[in-house]
């Protein structure tokens, strides 16, 4: 096997902790067989970590990883939803690309041709708000023909009367899925977005925020705010998610003689890896007609890999057990449940190391109480990326050590995640997702509620015992949908997508800085593997091949944020 090819899986790991009791441990390891069809004879796999050419590293090298081993002790990973940076950063004082300075060339979007300018952009189709909220004592719902006729280009979100829009309010979802992306990117031009859209001229929205209605604004000017900063995968929440913890995409083993097979992504071509949908005959010819329709946009890519949303083998999921089968587990058989992983995460890196770390999720321990009824305030099952994977299945001492409940809301009395920040009981390496409401998503959250909820959490960190050495990264997992000028770099067949925010939070981090180098999500994996002298993921290795052959350097390791003495 060429272990440079980027579209070959990874050598998968054996699954670890397996249960005690004999039974589950028989239809555990039953399950997560289907995963070892990802191994292939051959492969190489890195164990030289971040000592890779230890010997032809600079001084300063050395030096930094010094101080990274001697200052940083804990960093903490906040992954808020859906927002491209243009959407809520797009103006910000001192960026390299403000919204305001972009050309009309990088923002013009043209029809479904590729070469036509769209004469206006395309109704938001279903409506800014289409379920009616009221905040301060003003009723808003904002349908489909309260907003028309908006010129080509971006726009700032305002009812139907022009006046702002608040935070506080909730807009219609937005399109943000594997292929989609792909399609809106259109090679770097970014000019497709409205037109592979269902939400028709809503991608191109973005608020006018300040210090004085967005705290993470002001926390992005006391400390890094980084505006080149781009989603690890294309596509949405859930494949981004994984490449988080991961940095490849995962595998289903045979999918075209399974039940799968009616969930495939059909593509333009014969080429499986194609990166355009195949369009359906009854499919509008330009956007101003509607959302396009297409012959099958489903799960996976003709070739087996999960890129879109899938349910977890494992409970909590949004597909519910077996008839008699074990409560613990997701239907096997329901073609959307994604078969375990078994390939290596960052979570299995560090406990390789003797690392200790978490992966908080908000509302976790109320999902798992509340599986009979479905009730939940607003849990979100496809974000709890561990939860696919064969080591951390229910039984499992890695599950159990790793896998917590960050409770729900904004106090430490219900928030255990806020309790063991007070308390200065935080791992070296934590991940938060905090519950679905609070997370900024459009559709089901605002953006007011989580940039309060996160400012909250960064202001327990900054009072806790831990501080002094804490890098907290603030970022979320995609663009949502939402339309932004500048061109992704040229990666892999995975990635990276779109622009999105993300801040560096700490004592340690450079103060009213704006940080121009170039990331992924996956350089939060970078700093932690070099904190740590972690060996690198596949997926990272994959990525840094892909970037030399397009003649790139390396994406960053998000170390330039820091000033360490």
């Amino acid at each position: 096997m060429n272990e440079n090819d980027p579209n070959l899986p990874a050598i998968a790991a054996d699954a670890t902790d397996a249960p005690d009791d004999p039974e589950r441990r028989r239809v555990l390891t039953g399950i997560a067989a289907v995963g070892v069809g990802l191994v292939l004879a051959g492969c190489e796999t890195s164990q030289t970590g971040s000592a890779d050419n230890g010997a032809q590293r600079s001084a300063a090298d050395l030096r930094l990883d010094a101080a990274l081993h001697d200052q940083v002790r804990n960093i903490v990973v906040i992954y808020a939803e859906n927002r491209s940076f243009a959407n809520l950063y797009g103006n910000f004082p001192g960026v390299q690309h403000p919204l305001d300075a972009v050309p009309a060339s990088r923002y013009v979007q043209l029809d479904r041709d590729g070469k036509t300018p769209l004469p206006n952009l395309p109704k938001i189709w279903g409506g800014l708000v289409p379920q009616a909220q009221e905040v301060d004592g003003k009723r808003y719902m904002i349908g489909e023909s309260a907003i028309d006729g908006l010129r080509n280009g971006p726009f700032h979100l305002t009812d139907a009367q022009g006046a702002p829009l608040p935070n506080s309010i909730i807009t219609r979802d937005l399109v943000h899925r594997f292929y989609q992306n792909q399609m809106q990117i259109n090679a770097g031009r970014n000019d497709q977005f409205a037109a592979w859209a269902d939400s028709g001229g809503l991608v191109m929205g973005h608020y006018r925020n300040s210090a004085q209605t967005l705290r993470l604004w002001n926390l992005a000017q006391q400390y890094t705010l980084c505006d080149n900063f781009f989603m690890a995968a294309f596509g949405g929440s859930w494949l981004n998610h994984i490449f988080l913890i991961s940095a490849q995409a995962p595998f289903y083993p045979n999918v075209h003689a399974s039940p799968a097979k009616r969930l495939v992504s059909v593509v333009e071509g014969d080429d499986p890896t194609g990166t355009r949908l195949k369009l359906a005959a009854n499919s509008p010819a330009s956007a101003i007609d509607g959302p396009p329709k297409y012959v099958n946009d489903g799960i996976f890519t003709a070739d087996g890999f999960a890129v879109n949303t899938i349910a977890s083998p494992y409970q909590p999921s949004f597909v519910r057990p077996a008839p008699g089968g074990d409560p613990l587990l997701a239907n096997p058989s329901d073609p959307k449940v994604l078969p375990p992983q078994t390939y290596a995460t960052i979570g299995d890196r560090l406990s390789a190391k003797g690392v200790d770390w978490a992966w908080y999720g908000g509302a976790w321990q109320y999902a798992l109480d509340h599986l009979d009824t479905g009730a939940m305030p607003d849990f979100q099952y496809h974000h709890q990326p561990f939860n696919y994977f064969a080591s951390f299945a229910p039984g499992t001492d890695a599950r159990r050590r790793h896998l917590r409940d960050a409770g729900v809301g904004d106090d430490p009395s219900t928030n255990r995640l806020l309790a063991d920040v007070d308390a200065g009981r935080l791992p070296p390496v934590t991940f938060y997702k905090p519950q679905g409401n609070l997370n900024m998503h459009a559709g089901y959250a605002d953006v007011e509620s989580g940039d309060r909820h996160i400012a909250t959490v960064i202001d327990h960190l900054q009072r806790s015992p831990q501080w002094a050495h804490t890098v907290v990264i603030v970022t979320v997992d995609e663009n949502g949908g939402w339309w932004d000028p500048v061109a992704p770099p040229r990666g892999d067949r995975w990635g990276p997508g779109s622009r999105i925010p993300a801040l560096v939070v700490s004592p340690l981090a450079k103060k009213g800085y704006i940080d121009h180098t170039v990331y992924d999500t996956n350089s939060i994996l970078r700093l932690i593997s070099r904190v740590h002298g972690l060996a690198p993921l596949d997926g990272v290795r994959v990525r840094d091949r892909a970037f030399a052959q397009n003649g790139l350097a390396p994406l960053g390791d998000m170390t330039a944020s820091l000033d360490l003495a």
